[in-house]
């Protein structure tokens, strides 16, 4: 019967101390905390993706880009690729900028089917500012 006393006191030895929990307990408080501020920061940096604050736009239009040619490369491996490098050789021809800036939209609208079949026509609004800027945004609709 002594052995299995022995036995009880060594699983006691051990099992951490009650302040040791308390420890553990108060990072993982702190922890949680600071990941409902990254929560509540990220929640507060989204805003909308159409609005564009405090800048004068000069011309706005909305087009139907044809995409089809991306279809014509040698590779499937580089149709998306090629897709947004026709998308910005249109709207170069088509608003004279001096830089373009395509939003994500229709960049993830591109390559929603992946590297190899990209949407053979795509609906884009673009705006052009004071700054000769022009932002490429998806038409509604």
């Amino acid at each position: 019967m002594p052995p299995k006393k022995k036995k009880e006191v060594e699983e006691t030895k051990d099992l951490p101390e009650v302040e040791e929990i308390e420890e553990v307990v108060e990072k993982a408080e702190e922890i949680e905390e600071v990941e409902d501020a990254e929560e509540t920061v990220a929640e507060e940096a989204e805003a909308p993706a159409e609005e564009v604050p405090d800048e004068e736009i000069i011309d706005e239009r909305i087009y139907t880009v044809p995409l089809r040619r991306a279809y014509w490369t040698g590779s499937r491996l580089r149709r998306s690729n090629r897709a947004i490098r026709i998308l910005r050789k249109f709207v170069e021809r088509h608003m004279k900028p001096e830089e373009i800036v395509i939003s994500a939209e229709v960049n993830e609208k591109i390559w929603s089917r992946g590297i190899q079949k990209p949407p053979r026509r795509v609906r884009i609004r673009a705006t052009k500012n004071s700054d000769n800027l022009v932002r490429v945004y998806l038409a509604e609709g």
